[in-house]
């Protein structure tokens, strides 16, 4: 049986959706295949706790979604997406009992700041302006694919020569050295360092210094916001723009191989034989490895790029608990109650243990918490008076968890909870805990539990990722697109991998223009894995 489209779309992820909904904006006829039952990848809600607790099950806050580009464009507003925030946005707990507190108030966050050192708050209000200037072609250089010439070129007349090159060095700065050269107290790093922490760097590594960096701006710019409803409403959206434009979807449909022929894709067959001829390209939203080891295969591959593969680095393993609870959180520092997300559990020394732990392989005996209070963002997660809860922690990357050492690790995060918010345990009416293995086999994207489709650090980032080559969504195999959070930019829901895909997609299908770009292409790939 065979079943043909124009482009065949390999994961119904947000990234292979985003992309599906670029094609059939151009006309095309496209068929999008998900191996499990239901759309959305990483971005889904279910009630997994007890009954009138919705939980995101795994992301939630959407500061990157809700500034990029590539969703804007999409208008899903028009489709039921709407957003809502948090009282405030971010706040950091140190173990002494102060906290460092985003809100999209600039004059609150600067407060905040103030207490830790004088100065610090007018130093946070220059941070933002130096931001501020750089916003919008900096989102437009992260969310187009490599090399970012419009937006490149959009920073330089921004900043000037001296400007882009003082702005080149804080991108790679390690955390810890700019939250020192931006900050005379400990407020402003930790709250910078604990964002440079939902990726798997530490506070020491070179780059970490932009994430914390771009999140803790965002913050202050547009706040960290959640849709109304949880995050299936971005995935609903999505689906619904899709299918009313012509698109479809099969679910339980599992690629088994991407069909080739003289070095080009011409589709796909799924588990049970079933082929999908694809008549101008195959996007996959799926991990870099799956995609060129699994569905392509090594023998199809130039030999250089299966080499670069076995050096291929995934990012940490993630345990994720959510809670149900009869009341809100019980925080002992008042401060933390009205933060949709709250950094738990380490000040800056602490998060540089911590990171070191993971990076020795070994389980921290005191985790770092990203906790989020998603009936503070958004009160009809949970009945009035109650909250719905979760927080998730890094762990080394590994794929054989055994279940008493999650147990064991849940227990530690429960600890942690319960010493900045006693009587937090004694709220608890029902409680759904999600381990590496868990997290993969729901969404088998997510290998081993790593949420960002391969590290984040330097060295598999712009031009090397996911390995040595152009940064691209092209592959060596002519019309087949990587798509997923493995290739530039790198993970959040932003959409971009999934935009990149379905643009290079359309250039190489242009009659006149799309011959040059295949050679242009090609030529580069044999310049590299040659």
């Amino acid at each position: 049986m065979t079943s043909t489209a124009d482009a065949v779309v390999i994961g119904a992820g947000h990234n292979g959706l985003v992309a599906a909904n670029l094609l059939v904006d151009a006309g095309w006829d496209v068929e999008v295949l998900e191996a499990t039952e239901a759309p959305g990848g990483a971005v889904r809600s279910a009630y997994v706790t007890a009954p009138g607790y919705l939980s995101d099950l795994y992301s939630s806050f959407y500061p990157l979604g809700y500034a990029s580009p590539v969703l804007d464009g999409l208008d899903l507003e028009r489709h039921g997406l709407s957003w809502t925030h948090a009282p405030d946005v971010l706040a950091h707990l140190l173990p002494d009992g102060r906290a460092a507190v985003v809100n999209r108030d600039l004059d609150v966050t600067a407060a905040s700041l103030e207490a830790f050192a004088p100065g610090d708050g007018e130093r946070w209000r220059h941070a933002y302006a130096d931001w501020c200037q750089v916003a919008e072609p900096m989102l437009q250089t992260i969310t187009t694919p490599f090399p970012p010439v419009r937006g490149g070129l959009g920073l330089l007349r921004q900043l000037r020569v001296g400007g882009a090159l003082r702005l080149a060095r804080r991108l790679v700065l390690p955390v810890r050295k700019l939250g020192a050269e931006l900050f005379e107290g400990e407020g402003g790093t930790v709250l910078l360092a604990g964002c440079a922490l939902h990726t798997d760097l530490s506070p020491e590594e070179a780059g970490s210094g932009v994430y914390g960096w771009l999140l803790a701006m965002l913050g202050q710019q547009v706040g960290w916001p959640v849709p109304v409803g949880g995050a299936q409403r971005i995935t609903d959206a999505l689906v619904t723009r899709l299918v009313e434009r012509g698109g479809r979807i099969t679910y339980g449909a599992r690629v088994e191989r991407v069909l080739t022929a003289r070095g080009r894709a011409m589709g796909v067959r799924t588990a049970g034989g079933t082929d999908w001829r694809a008549r101008r390209a195959v996007l996959a939203d799926v991990p870099a490895p799956a995609l060129f080891l699994d569905l392509v295969g090594a023998a199809a591959l130039p030999p250089r790029m299966v080499e670069d593969l076995a050096h291929f680095k995934w990012d940490g393993s993630t345990l994720k608990v959510d809670w149900a609870l009869s009341a809100p959180v019980p925080w002992k520092n008042r401060d933390l109650a009205g933060a949709g997300t709250v950094h738990l559990g380490a000040d800056l020394d602490g998060l540089t243990t911590y990171a070191a732990e993971l990076a020795r392989g070994e389980l921290p005996r005191d985790p770092f918490l990203l906790v989020g209070q998603m009936s503070v963002a958004d009160p009809s997660h949970s009945p009035p008076g109650t909250e719905s809860l979760w927080a998730y922690t890094h762990l080394p990357f590994r794929r054989d968890w055994r279940a008493e050492e999650v147990a064991g690790h849940v227990e530690r995060m429960e600890e942690v909870l319960e010493a900045a918010a006693p009587g937090f345990r004694a709220s608890i009416v029902g409680r759904h805990v999600a381990g590496p293995a868990d997290l993969e086999a729901a969404e088998p994207s997510l290998v081993g539990g790593a949420l960002g489709g391969g590290t984040a650090a330097a060295y598999q980032q712009l031009f090397l990722r996911p390995i040595p080559g152009l940064g691209r969504a092209d592959t060596p195999v002519d019309r087949l697109y990587l798509a997923s959070a493995s290739a530039h930019p790198g993970g959040g829901v932003h959409g971009a991998p999934g935009a990149n895909a379905a643009r290079a997609a359309l250039a190489r299908d242009r009659a006149v223009t799309g011959p040059v770009y295949a050679r242009t292409i090609a030529a580069a790939h044999r310049t590299v894995y040659r």
